[in-house]
């Protein structure tokens, strides 16, 4: 017998990935191409959904071509996506009514304030475990049908559809115009501001206060779940899976019960927390949200995003100049033994968890003529740390639970100068898995779990594999005299800009 593939779509925010994995979770093939971000105007982002559908088309077949595997030997497809990138297309032609709003825009900020105003808004997180936030798809669904002559008509007849990327490409593999799956997975929906936290379905209140119809959304089914079989690109495949970014690397870092933490570190650093079959509702300034469904019941998770982490790095490296290449600033930060008493809080446009102060900008402080270029290094790391430390402690506050690890992935974790300062202040091991390409390969877990090529969760927790490990060393005294230093740091960004929310 052949031997059997699952292959999984990793829709990003920069790129699409199409990756081919084995029975033990090895990586057999890949193929990645990018696609163009759009600054129509200051604070606006905007991607090409049709540019992001014609790169799946690409590759996919390049993929198994170049791994040498034919299209009879897949058993399932599992699609992760960026989540809140909100598209809205033409259900007859396929054409985008105009160009995707993505999750780093902000020209939403003003309706939300509106909205804040309305009766009605203080239950928003009661029903959906979420802040009335522009970070989320239902005001920029509400803007699109504010400001797009006739949308809202066509929305109310079903002939405009909504949907999240992985709505996009499920309904494209699946037929596009002719016969396309119109589906969304439960982590998707609970990243609307739509969906019933408890129920698992549109909740007519929301989309009442949000002024959203409801037959332009799609069916919301489980993370694993029947969503149908690819009639395009390569017809046959049965698309088993789809989660959010971060959901899937929950899954793929088999963080499977509670109170298992863990922290993807890219451009900004989004950590979940496992809390079972337990809704937590945040007292601490964090996200209720689903961390993935298998069929009956959903398991519930905490998530905190960070908004800056990796793009700190991006940003001394290409508006300072204080490096010349990411890897740099460990070895700068390598001179020096401490942060030589300055601090760096990157709230280059606000805060999110556990503040959520829009209101919040940027600062460096602590400057003294002892200051050099170590220690600013080795403060942009530790800006790093101390975030994730905010969130952590909240995370445990709210859920009752302690994290006892934190599982880390994504391209920041290369650095082991930042990985073991993460772990000296949170004191707990910090660990990495061998497979990197955690948030591919928890959709592929997913997909292969739904047709039984994986067995059961225990099957997945055999494959998960130590690639580095950093132990907590520093003291507990310093730990808590940093940590306040910090806090002070924060507390200093708070209400500099004139747009507070």
């Amino acid at each position: 017998m052949a031997q059997r593939y699952v292959l999984a779509i990793d829709q990003g925010t920069t790129s699409t990935r199409c990756i081919l994995f084995d029975q033990r979770a090895r990586l057999v093939g890949v193929a990645q191409r990018e696609h163009q971000q759009h600054y129509p105007r200051p604070g606006w982002v905007e991607q090409d959904a049709l540019e992001i559908w014609r790169n799946v088309e690409r590759i996919v077949p390049q993929a198994l071509r170049d791994s040498g595997i034919a299209a009879e030997q897949v058993v399932a497809l599992g699609i992760a996506n960026q989540r809140e990138t909100t598209v809205v297309w033409d259900r007859h032609t396929g054409v985008p009514i105009r160009r995707a709003v993505v999750w780093q825009d902000v020209r939403t900020d003003e309706l939300v304030r509106e909205f804040e105003s309305r009766p009605g808004a203080e239950r928003i997180r009661e029903l959906c475990g979420l802040p009335l936030a522009g970070y989320f798809a239902a005001p920029r669904l509400r803007w699109l049908l504010d400001t797009i002559p006739g949308l809202r008509d066509r929305a109310e007849r079903g002939e405009a559809l909504f949907g999240t990327m992985e709505t996009w490409l499920i309904w494209n593999l699946t037929g596009g115009p002719d016969g396309g799956v119109h589906r969304t997975d439960v982590t998707n929906a609970s990243r609307t501001l739509l969906m019933n936290i408890a129920s698992l379905a549109w909740d007519r209140e929301l989309l009442e206060f949000f002024g959203i119809p409801g037959a332009m959304l799609p069916s919301i089914q489980p993370s694993t779940a029947s969503y149908g079989t690819t009639s395009r690109v390569v017809p046959g495949i049965r698309i088993a899976a789809a989660l959010g970014d971060q959901h899937a690397a929950l899954f793929g870092q088999t963080c499977f019960a509670r109170g298992e933490t863990k922290c993807t570190y890219g451009t900004g650093g989004f950590l979940m927390m496992n809390t079972g079959r337990e809704l937590v509702q945040s007292s601490h300034g964090l996200l209720t949200t689903i961390g993935y469904q298998i069929e009956p019941e959903p398991v519930y998770a905490l998530e905190g995003p960070i908004a800056v982490t990796g793009s700190l790095v991006q940003w001394v490296r290409d508006n300072i100049g204080l490096v010349s290449s990411a890897p740099e600033i460990e070895t700068l930060a390598r001179t020096v033994e401490d942060n030589g008493g300055c601090y760096i809080v990157p709230a280059f446009s606000g805060l999110y968890a556990p503040h959520w102060r829009s209101d919040a900008r940027g600062l460096v402080i602590g400057l003294t003529s002892y200051i050099n270029k170590g220690h600013l290094a080795r403060a942009v790391l530790e800006a790093t740390a101390w975030q994730t430390r905010e969130v952590v402690d909240a995370m445990n506050a709210d859920s009752g639970l302690q994290a006892r690890t934190l599982r880390v992935d994504g391209g920041m974790t290369s650095d082991n100068l930042l990985m073991q300062i993460v772990a000296d202040v949170l004191d707990i091991p910090v660990m990495r898995p061998f497979v990197a390409e955690t948030v591919s390969l928890g959709a592929a877990y997913a997909a292969g779990l739904a047709v039984g090529y994986w067995p059961d969760l225990e099957g997945l927790r055999s494959n998960w594999r130590l690639a580095g490990q950093w132990i907590p060393q520093m003291d507990p005294t310093h730990r808590q005299d940093e940590y306040d230093n910090w806090k002070r740091a924060v507390a200093l960004t708070f209400g500099w800009s004139r747009s507070k929310r």
